[in-house]
């Protein structure tokens, strides 16, 4: 036997089945029962919603020799036969490729004849927006006053397309986008019944990706378990199925944006095509990264959990970033991703067009429009405000004076002595948000004489201590200081344990001798 896909396996049956449509189950449902049928409905929304499946369990239902409170009983005759496609009451047309004044012609010649078994039927005229204008117009007087057991469902994903004329003789149904997780629930429930496994997460991925269908959702799970066919779906699977990018790629990449260092995104955007992600996928999903920034910059703390669909994990590392970046910034590199994911879906050297994008948003003079002189005048401000010629910063008073200090080695190596007296200049050329992490650290030496660098908070130690940006402090300091210095980047509950344990080199900077 064939397979099946997915999506037609699990095709409702009954209007029980039909998920994230409640009040237009309900009211249609409320109608079979109360037999207050409409002769036209309108069913539009975008793809994969349910429009085609409701207007089947419709079809069903009217000439279901048992209906189930409104529902189809899927056990009678004409069930069955609605079910195998053998009705001759149940007429399903394809305005795409019947879009002519001569089809719609056979349809109204068709319509004079009275069903020979059950009470009603049905045409359903799938995309009916492609029905040209002769075509449209030749359906209204029958849509007007069909005879009375004959139904019209019309289905749309492009409802401003109809003619007033036609939208006018139908009762109008908008279906809506399926929320996440209500998709979330409904996948589980196939998975259980075709024996797959999956993490909550790789599930939730799936579920956000299908953009509020639950086709493309059943597609991409399809895709998935044919990929891993037999194993366990985990999210590092789902991303290499789908061809997408973890979030921490996108976080990355926001950094060396912010910092406009072109170099550094370039090598993200290497490292992302070295691992065969599908491009436009790779675009798409940095755009939604970027308006789940924009709404961390702009919602109150309370909201932001109500708003935004993610993990406590990738919340804690969005908020990280929105302290580096305006908003008007984020704005900027939204409207430019934007417009790359239309210019991009038809292009030949996808690659390019991504390197272009990067390139303007490292180099915001390369436009002239206001966000991007707002850009250019912020970057000069950070280059006068950078301290990287300034003395170092004061040393902010400890609760915990009267804690004895770790003493400072008499005969320090001179790379870290020289190290701890060029720190400030050191930390200005951090990009953000590592520049206002590094504020916040205390400089020391290990007992191997290596520069150490305490983090007193967990969320930037998780930050700092990521190799990226170990790289780029390793830059730094070489470039400085002439020469290899070796750090090491650790975690300190407290200013207390610190003070106990480690000496602070960061005293070195207030030995200023000053001359007469």
């Amino acid at each position: 036997m064939s397979y099946t896909a997915l999506y037609r396996k699990w095709r409702p049956e009954r209007f029980e089945d039909v998920r994230g449509q409640d009040a237009i189950v309900t009211t249609l449902k409320n109608q079979i029962i109360r037999d207050r049928i409409g002769h036209a409905y309108l069913f539009c929304g975008t793809r994969g919603t349910g429009k085609t499946t409701v207007a089947k369990i419709v079809a069903k239902a009217v000439n279901c020799e048992a209906p189930e409170n409104g529902s189809p009983c899927g056990k009678c005759a004409s069930c069955r036969a609605a079910a195998d496609g053998t009705s001759m009451n149940v007429i399903e047309i394809d305005a795409a490729s019947n879009n002519g004044v001569d089809s719609v012609r056979e349809i109204r010649d068709e319509v004079t004849y009275a069903p020979t078994q059950g009470r009603y039927k049905v045409y359903i005229i799938d995309e009916v927006h492609m029905l040209s204008t002769a075509a449209f117009n030749a359906l209204l007087k029958t849509l007007e006053e069909p005879p009375s057991y004959v139904i019209f469902i019309l289905a749309t994903t492009e409802v401003h397309k109809i003619p007033v004329t036609i939208l006018s003789r139908c009762q109008r149904y908008d279906f809506k986008r399926i929320p996440v997780d209500t998709m979330v629930e409904r996948l589980k429930e196939l998975m259980d019944g075709e024996g797959i496994e999956a993490d909550d997460k790789a599930v939730r991925y799936i579920a956000r990706s299908a953009d509020g269908a639950l086709r493309d959702a059943l597609s991409l799970l399809d895709q998935c378990n044919s990929f891993y066919f037999g194993q366990k779906l985990t999210y590092e699977k789902v991303l290499e199925a789908l061809g997408a990018v973890d979030t921490g790629v996108f976080s990355d990449l926001l950094c060396a944006v912010i910092a406009r260092n072109i170099k550094r995104a370039v090598a993200v955007l290497d490292d992302v095509v070295a691992k065969g992600r599908e491009l436009s996928q790779f675009v798409s999903d940095l755009t939604w990264y970027l308006r789940n920034l924009m709404l961390v910059k702009t919602s109150e703390e309370e909201e932001i959990d109500e708003i935004l669909d993610i993990t406590p994990e990738s919340l804690a590392q969005l908020k990280r970033e929105a302290a580096a970046v305006d908003i008007d910034r984020v704005m900027r590199y939204i409207r430019i991703f934007s417009q790359l994911s239309t210019d991009i879906r038809y292009a030949a050297q996808k690659r390019i067009l991504i390197e272009i994008a990067i390139i303007k948003l490292c180099r915001p003079q390369m436009e002239k429009d206001d966000e991007s002189v707002l850009d250019r005048i912020r970057a000069i401000e950070e280059k006068l405000e950078s301290g990287a010629y300034a003395a170092g910063p004061l040393r902010e008073k400890d609760d915990d004076e009267d804690v004895p200090e770790a003493r400072i080695p008499d005969a320090l190596p001179e790379d870290v002595k020289k190290a701890a007296q060029m720190w400030p200049r050191i930390r200005s050329e951090i990009s953000n948000p590592g520049n206002s992490m590094l504020d916040k650290c205390k400089i020391s030496v290990t007992d191997d004489n290596k520069l150490m660098i305490a983090v007193l908070d967990e969320m930037n130690y998780e930050y700092l201590n990521r190799d990226l940006f170990k790289e780029e402090l390793s830059g730094v300091l070489d470039e400085i200081l002439e020469k290899k210095v070796e750090f090491v980047i650790t975690y300190v509950e407290s200013r207390t344990e610190f003070k106990k344990k480690h000496p602070d080199l960061g005293k070195i900077n207030m030995d200023i001798d000053i001359e007469d």
